[in-house]
């Protein structure tokens, strides 16, 4: 301090530094509501991003339909997100890793129909709108990465963040089940 009772900056930036850390540390380790849903908005970010640029050039790029498009960029969204929520986003302690993955594929499945016909259906409902071309000039592969981001957020918020904070991460009825399913197939062992 100096002679007129003021703080020095180092003190100053340490305080902040402290503070920084300790909003850090919530962030990632906090498992409340709020902590876990800002968590999982940044895994579902980083994932739809990928997921959809992998879709948009399997769609612009190779010309597969798209709801091809969106099943491969799905698929590799999902691996990535998977590999995230377990570790990160639900820190899932206590949860066998190979239940939580069967129970993943689950909701990724669903995911997945969800997002490939959801898109196939409302691209093919909204791509004959010549008003979209003509007066607002959005072409057809503008109008299917819309359809597509707008499919991919109501499915992410409705669908994946609900199932997998409260059935994919946590310990179920259904997990014993699962666990001896895995155990008949050999892939657990007891």
């Amino acid at each position: 301090m100096d002679t007129k009772g003021e703080k020095s900056p180092q003190v100053t930036q340490s305080k902040t530094l402290r503070q920084f850390k300790n909003v850090k540390d919530k962030i990632i380790n906090n498992d409340g509501f709020f902590y876990t849903l800002i968590r999982s908005s940044v895994s579902s970010q980083i994932c739809g991003w990928i997921d959809t640029l992998i879709s948009f050039l399997a769609f612009a790029v190779c010309h597969l339909t798209p709801f091809l498009s969106t099943a491969i960029g799905a698929f590799i969204g999902g691996i990535c997100n998977c590999t995230i929520n377990y570790k990160y986003t639900f820190h899932a302690k206590g949860v066998d890793l190979r239940v939580a993955l069967v129970k993943y594929i689950f909701v990724w499945t669903g995911s997945l129909l969800l997002n490939s016909f959801g898109t196939q259906y409302i691209y093919h409902w909204v791509h004959d709108w010549h008003w979209l071309q003509e007066t607002v000039g959005i072409a057809k592969d503008g109008i299917f990465l819309a359809v597509r981001l707008s499919v991919a957020l109501a499915v992410s918020l409705v669908w994946n963040f609900l199932l997998q904070k409260n059935f994919v991460f946590k310990t179920t009825w259904v997990d014993p089940y699962i666990t001896r399913m895995l155990t008949g197939l050999g892939i657990i062992h007891k």
